[in-house]
């Protein structure tokens, strides 16, 4: 598993977790009770037996996964993040990109887990949820 002991290092093990193409890998990324969205609709996966599912989904789009932190603002046991993703495929062609917002929490044993994810947050055009 991967293990992410400052929030400035989640989006990078999380695109990690992605190309080790293992859905634990992802999975063990969430608290048990944390949110995810994954586009502009206002469907909100909550849980990990439910946020597996999208993870699935994504785990079956081909290419590699990159990505940047734009910010992280910590305050206490909480962060906020925001990064870019692309994933490029295996000619190095854009597959998909976005943009990200979330929210992370440390844990007792010093890891820190997202509690919210919004995976297109930023991708979306303004006025959107």
């Amino acid at each position: 598993m991967f293990k992410v002991l400052t929030p400035a290092a989640m989006n990078e093990t999380f695109a990690r977790a992605f190309n080790s193409r293992d859905l634990a890998h992802l999975l063990a990324l969430y608290e048990p009770d944390a949110a995810l969205r994954v586009d502009g609709s206002t469907d909100t996966w909550r849980g990990r037996t439910r946020i597996a599912e999208p993870l699935s989904r994504l785990l079956a789009v081909p290419g590699r996964m990159v990505s940047h932190n734009n910010f992280c603002i910590e305050c206490a046991e909480i962060a906020l993040l925001r990064a870019d993703w692309t994933l490029y495929g295996d000619d190095g062609g854009l597959v998909a990109n976005g943009s990200t917002a979330e929210v992370v929490r440390r844990q007792a044993d010093g890891r820190w887990l997202y509690v919210i994810d919004h995976a297109a947050a930023l991708s979306l055009p303004a006025g959107r949820p």
